[in-house]
């Protein structure tokens, strides 16, 4: 492995959290759906409650407008606006919250109650390029004969983060006292190296300068059975996600077809392959329709770290759920290492770098993951990591219909493919390689740098322009 250690514009001594990294939200975007609610319900919270408001105003900028319809951004303002956040609203209760604030043009919620037209003040900024970040929001608060009284703006900067538009910068997180501190991938191994542990210890015990091992340990297991759920709902729902495409779920079907070609003992080459894609689309297909997911770390690619961890679980693992247990935690510890490494030196935003962001940054992480739960040592975990995202540099991201459902379902599928099989060609070599995570860190930034906006998550390029909508 080359030792070089390269340095980052946003390097230093932070770490971003594992409960940043995965988050229990809800469908079909993170950085167009989550985030954007985050920001809403920031906004609103922030007001003050005397009666001196009388109107709000939501302006998008940059990807949040091209796609707000296919993304349900506008769904999201909204929701966010009525105090909503993405970890606790039941997706079955959002459409009456909505159907509500068309019928009355109010949003309403314990402490304010706003006059807001989607109409009219939802406004869709196709024409002014955000300064800083694509996927900008603006918020303001009017009051009776129009004036501005407080006016905010977002930046939703991938994987439902938000920050204030003024504050960009600062997007890392940083962890007080915490006990290895590590800004790169070659950090990382010296840190791991110089404690003799694991890089899922490296995590674990930084994570303890926050909160109780317990806590964390329950988080995870939390975690795993959102995930584990969110498979098994999308097996067995049927019909069409929303949208104009009426892309038909599939799923279901191919989950009976390969529990009856078990059932009869018919053995295919690929078999597990299928498994492993049937879980990928089953979470994604949750995602498309508006379902709760878990962000890992975007909800573009929120089905390819589930699919491979339940690869793990049962095709990999001991028969010990004891060891299972440990074996998931080790995963997601050394998941959330390399996310956030991304995070920190790129980026996860697919209206920043493009789909290598998501469905590339979830594969290295998975990969990864997947290394340290078989056993593999911390060089042969960056290698897995590595190549993971090598072989998805310069992937756009081109939502036919604005929609995260076409190519994304099927990416998801073959994210979690390569994940494991950058893990399977890492884990038979001895961790020594000639491109280093790094490396390709900062590759994939640079290659979002370059990419044409119209492959950054518009819909303005690639198949959304040259597959016809139905």
């Amino acid at each position: 492995m080359c030792g070089e250690t390269l340095r980052f514009p946003r390097s230093g001594t932070r770490m971003i959290s594992l409960f940043d990294l995965f988050k229990i939200g809800i469908g079909p975007s993170s950085s167009h759906t989550v985030g954007p609610m985050r920001a809403a319900q920031r906004f609103a919270s922030s007001l003050p409650a005397d009666g001196s408001i009388h109107r709000a105003r939501v302006t998008l900028y940059g990807s949040l407008a091209w796609t707000a319809e296919g993304h349900a951004t506008d769904k999201a303002v909204i929701l966010g606006l009525c105090g909503a956040l993405p970890a606790t609203i039941d997706p079955d209760e959002a459409e009456a919250i909505l159907s509500e604030v068309h019928r009355t043009g109010f949003v309403r919620c314990d402490a304010w109650h706003l006059a807001f037209d989607p109409e009219c003040d939802l406004v869709l900024d196709r024409e002014t390029s955000p300064p800083v970040h694509p996927n900008t929001l603006q918020f303001e608060a009017l009051s009776s004969d129009g004036q501005c009284l407080a006016l905010s703006r977002f930046c939703s900067v991938g994987g439902g983060f938000i920050v204030p538009e003024s504050a960009t910068e600062s997007t890392g997180y940083t962890l007080p006292s915490v006990p290895h501190p590590f800004a790169s991938g070659a950090e990382l191994l010296a840190r791991s190296d110089a404690q003799q542990c694991s890089i899922a210890r490296i995590v674990m015990e930084n994570e303890m300068a926050l909160r109780p091992a317990s806590e964390i340990e329950a988080y995870l297991d939390g975690i795993v059975d959102a995930m584990m759920r969110c498979i098994a709902r999308g097996m067995t729902r049927r019909g069409h996600l929303p949208g104009r495409l009426r892309v038909r779920r599939r799923a279901a079907a191919l989950h009976e077809k390969l529990l009856e070609r078990e059932r009869t003992n018919s053995r295919s080459a690929h078999g597990i392959m299928d498994w492993i894609s049937l879980f990928a689309i089953a979470v994604n297909e949750e995602n498309a329709a508006g379902g709760r997911v878990v962000t890992a770390p975007t909800n573009g690619a929120a089905g390819i770290i589930p699919a491979v961890l339940r690869y793990y679980r049962e095709y990999c693992a001991p028969l010990s759920p004891a060891t299972i247990r440990q074996g998931t935690h080790d995963f997601l510890l050394t998941a959330a290492a390399i996310g956030g490494l991304f995070k920190l030196n790129a980026s996860i935003s697919g209206a920043e770098v493009g789909c290598q962001g998501e469905v590339g940054v979830a594969s290295s992480m998975a990969a990864a993951g997947l290394a340290a739960a078989l056993g593999g040592t911390p060089a042969q975990i960056e290698d897995a990591a590595e190549i993971g995202m090598e072989h998805h540099l310069g992937l756009t991201c081109d939502p036919v219909a604005g929609l995260v459902q076409v190519p994304c379902i099927e990416r998801n599928a073959f994210g979690a493919i390569k994940a494991i099989n950058a893990a399977s060609l890492a884990l038979h070599g001895d961790g020594e390689h000639l491109v280093s995570l790094d490396q390709v860190i900062r590759t994939m930034a640079e290659t979002g740098r370059d990419m044409n906006h119209r492959y950054k998550e518009t819909s303005l390029g690639g198949l959304a322009v040259n597959l016809p909508e139905c």
